[in-house]
């Protein structure tokens, strides 16, 4: 059991990874770049020389990011993976994209109402406080979905709605406007990486119960 979760979590992660990292590529990572022109020129007003950087520094960040994501992406597999089978819910790709869904509503879409995703620049509180505020909010909007989802007394799905909407009558305390990044900037970002996010949840789960599928499928035919 243990060997097949691991072996369908790295296959499905590495090849989500991949897809993954290059939406990013596409879509998030430009707008960083630019995001640091604004940061730097806070500091010096000759911004074109951001963009004359060495090409090589730039082949090693797409590369490391990359790198990262794939774990990113095999971690989300194995959580998934992990947690429907502590469920005891069949896994197959639709019902593990619907738990990759699920996933994503708790650490980025309701996460993201109290502390939306940042560009560098962006004025930013406490980061103890923000670090716990999302765990909170994110283990809370968690443990309501699947009280909601998965319960059939009415008092557990009622403390499910409780719990998915405790945290946002405690968002972290607004930073002061001090970015140094547009605000239309910003607003794209946010909306570019939760969609990121989203299908990296969601990918990841495909894969992963449609290779737990194949996987499980050869073991009992072999059986």
């Amino acid at each position: 059991m243990i060997a097949r979760l691991l072996a369908a979590g790295l296959v499905a992660g590495v090849v989500a990874g991949l897809a993954v990292a290059a939406l990013q590529h596409a879509t998030t990572t430009p707008l960083i770049l630019a995001a640091e022109v604004y940061e730097a020129a806070q500091h010096a007003h000759d911004a074109a020389a951001e963009h004359a950087g060495p090409a090589l520094e730039g082949l090693r960040r797409t590369a490391a990011t990359s790198v990262a994501t794939i774990a990113v992406s095999i971690g989300y597999a194995l959580i998934l993976l992990a947690g429907m089978v502590f469920a005891g819910e069949r896994i197959d790709a639709r019902r593990a994209a619907l738990w990759g869904a699920c996933a994503f509503a708790a650490t980025g879409l309701a996460t993201s109402l109290g502390l939306a995703p940042q560009l560098p620049g962006a004025a930013e509180t406490d980061l103890a406080g923000r670090q716990l505020w999302w765990i909170g909010a994110a283990v809370s909007t968690g443990a309501g979905l699947f009280a909601l989802l998965r319960l059939d007394a009415i008092a557990a799905r009622i403390l499910g709605v409780a719990l998915i909407v405790a945290p946002h009558f405690f968002w972290p305390t607004l930073a002061a406007p001090e970015s140094t990044v547009p605000a239309e900037l910003a607003a794209r970002f946010a909306a570019a990486s939760l969609t990121v996010q989203a299908v990296s949840w969601v990918l990841a789960g495909a894969l992963a119960g449609l290779v737990w599928s194949v996987i499980f499928q050869d073991h009992t035919e072999a059986a």
